[in-house]
């Protein structure tokens, strides 16, 4: 699917789904758990639908809902009845699910296998392999080389403490799971700890069913004491705050003013951090907590005119996962934008680095990837012109390209190539853009 944009004035009301990292996170503790859980708002994307499958074969049963319960997902836990699958667990385009689930199925004895689609076969788990044969259990890739399929056979324990880089979080998170299953305390050191929100609310997550956690201020070293057989629980979703970066700034760079509801003001989303970030460059951003609103009034020029060194610098260590979005971003702000700490950006579903350097720079954006940094050179927006550009079949980049077109001008248009991945975090993106006014056009 192409999808088709062009300059647009945003207006209305507008409320993104709820998160991806949560719902996860909360299908797989429901599929450990005694008894039956309720998951409401949760994201029925495409990761989270393999995130259900999977929990399907190692004993968990999920029902969806219907009618005025769609927005609740019932999970009848395996609880002790946790076994492994019979067949190899395909997680899709989820590095999540992969990450989250492994550990969790490596504290069972006997084999099991993961693989999944052509992107997760191209991401290297060898720090994920060396963690599971770390604590005991025989993995290795099945071909050969440090991507996906691999296979285990466990189970793990707590003997060894497992020492690793922690850049990647999801695997970290994986193991703190896991480790509610173990007989005795998991400690983990991290030699270079990145994502860490994730970390922290991972923490919270096992917290809220019994677990016992603890993570030193650094994040270098995390502890998790088990075994905690944990009951069933009812628990909302909140809303995505790598979602709400698609809209918040569409309407900075296309002039408009928006509202985005249910923004979650927990902080358990690292990347809220946007809205601080795109401020210092005088953005007009209003956050209701208590309203759980975001106020988004575009208009502003954004420069970087007050910051120190005449540049904005954003290190992305926390929330690497809003690069897509502040790259579009950084190209309607006056000045230079330097990013920092990315190399973790390179290993999601594609090179995001290498990808936006690569399409943006089609679209007349001055931009270099310095290997450790990424330096956008922004002039407002006015060089930029249209063009048609590729997604890599990843999910942030569809957005974040197709809400760029939102801010050209006039006669001027972004076609995006394999448009339709937005639907592994953001099901119907469009048509709920379109609402507030975006004209997106798709074939």
């Amino acid at each position: 699917m192409k999808a088709v944009a062009k300059k647009s004035i945003l207006a209305g009301h507008i409320t993104v789904p709820g998160s991806k990292s949560h719902t996860i996170r909360a299908l797989i503790l429901a599929a450990m758990a005694e008894g039956t859980s309720h998951i409401s708002n949760p994201l029925p994307s495409n990761d989270c639908l393999s995130t259900a499958a999977a929990v399907r074969k190692v004993g968990a049963e999920v029902d969806f809902g219907k009618g005025e319960n769609s927005g609740v997902w019932t999970v009848r836990g395996a609880g002790a009845n946790l076994h492994l699958p019979e067949e190899p667990i395909d997680v899709g385009n989820s590095g999540s699910l992969m990450y989250f689930l492994s550990p969790v199925l490596s504290t069972l004895k006997g084999d099991c296998t993961f693989t999944g689609d052509e992107s997760i076969c191209r991401r290297p788990v060898n720090h994920l392999v060396d963690a599971l044969c770390q604590l005991g259990a025989n993995a290795h890739c099945i071909n050969g080389n440090e991507t996906p399929p691999f296979k285990f056979c466990g189970p793990i324990d707590v003997n060894k403490k497992l020492i690793t880089e922690g850049a990647l979080s999801q695997y970290i998170s994986g193991f703190m799971m896991a480790a509610s299953r173990l007989n005795g305390t998991l400690e983990m050191e991290l030699w270079n700890p990145k994502e860490t929100p994730y970390l922290t609310m991972t923490k919270l997550w096992l917290e809220s069913v019994g677990v016992p956690v603890s993570i030193s201020s650094d994040f270098k070293t995390i502890k998790v004491r088990g075994p905690v057989p944990f009951k069933a629980f009812d628990k909302a979703v909140p809303s995505d705050w790598e979602g709400v970066a698609f809209p918040l700034v569409a309407a900075l760079i296309s002039g408009s003013e928006i509202t985005i509801d249910n923004v979650d003001g927990s902080g358990s989303q690292g990347d809220d951090k946007i809205v601080e970030v795109l401020q210092s460059a005088g953005a007009d951003i209003e956050w209701n907590r208590e309203d759980e609103k975001l106020i988004v009034r575009g208009g502003n020029k954004l420069t970087t005119d007050s910051l120190p060194n005449n540049e904005l610098e954003i290190n992305m260590s926390a929330f690497p996962d809003a690069i897509c979005a502040l790259a579009v971003a950084a190209c309607f702000i006056e000045g230079k934008t330097v990013f920092t700490d990315i190399d973790i950006c390179r290993k999601k579903e594609t090179d995001r680095i290498k990808a936006m350097t690569s399409e943006l720079t089609k679209l007349g954006v001055r931009i270099v990837d310095e290997g450790d940094r990424l330096v956008v050179y922004g002039d407002g927006g006015k060089n930029l012109h249209g063009g048609e550009v590729e997604s890599y079949k990843d999910h942030r980049i569809v957005m974040s390209l197709a809400c760029l077109g939102l801010g050209l001008k006039e006669n001027e248009q972004v076609i995006v190539n394999d448009a339709e991945w937005c639907s592994v975090t953001f099901p119907r993106f469009f048509e709920e853009m379109n609402k507030i006014g975006a004209g997106f056009e798709t074939r």
